[in-house]
């Protein structure tokens, strides 16, 4: 028998908000694969370890996913770790990859789960609280309400799209291209507010564009609302 793979959300950062399930399937499972070269130095790890100390203690799986848009490297590594995890599946024994959020959203898991199942191995969602919906709840903002549309945009990959559409923005991924995100927010008229490194001890709250930091980081969640 095969094992299984398990792309498991553990949240956007503080370690309290990981799920029941999340925990569980940390303690039930003995491989545990975290997206970069170094397990231990990954932001998931260190989010799981503190609420499941006994991952520390686990077999753990490095699968090196860059940060790039080279096309070529990109689709060498996901080979490459779809086949390192598909290694543990063959000893029939599962895998839990842990991922930052919800491995629904934006998640790397997806290229690997892609891949996997491909190649006929079974796999399975854990769904985690999102970086956006933790947001709103540290700012103590609702992101939608009545008949109000949500948008979900990966900004650094949209530059090119004004913010025109009704309803409210959510922009995601922004931290390198924070200037022309900016410029794009600044045009738009609404009313921003951003969240860094949410729940994480280095966070960060900024209120309007002026505040934001061209040199943000890469956890950055901004959340752009119509003026009322």
């Amino acid at each position: 028998m095969k094992g299984t793979l398990y792309g498991v959300g553990v949240g956007p950062g503080d370690p309290e908000l990981m799920t029941v399930k999340a925990i569980r399937m940390i303690r039930e499972n003995s491989i545990i694969a975290v997206p970069g070269a170094e397990v231990k130095e990954t932001v998931a790890y260190k989010i799981a370890v503190q609420a499941v100390p006994e991952l520390a203690d686990k077999e753990l799986l490095p699968i090196y996913m860059p940060m790039t848009h080279d096309p070529k490297e990109l689709e060498e590594n996901h080979a490459k770790g779809a086949k390192a995890l598909e290694a543990c599946l063959d000893a029939g024994k599962n895998v839990v990859f842990l991922t930052l959020g919800d491995p629904c959203v934006y998640s790397t898991f997806s290229y690997l789960q892609h891949r996997v199942e491909a190649d006929g191995y079974h796999t399975e969602l854990v769904s985690g609280i999102t970086s956006f919906c933790a947001a709103a709840a540290r700012l103590n903002i609702s992101l939608s309400e009545w008949n109000e549309q949500l948008h979900i945009v990966p900004a650094v990959h949209r530059l090119d799209s004004e913010l025109t559409e009704s309803g409210n923005y959510i922009l995601m991924k922004s931290g390198k291209k924070m200037n022309q995100v900016k410029e794009i927010l600044s045009r738009s008229g609404r009313d921003v507010l951003m969240v860094e490194n949410c729940g994480m001890p280095d966070e960060h709250i900024y209120h309007g564009v002026d505040e934001i930091p061209d040199d943000a980081g890469y956890y950055s969640l901004i959340i752009a609302k119509e003026h009322k």
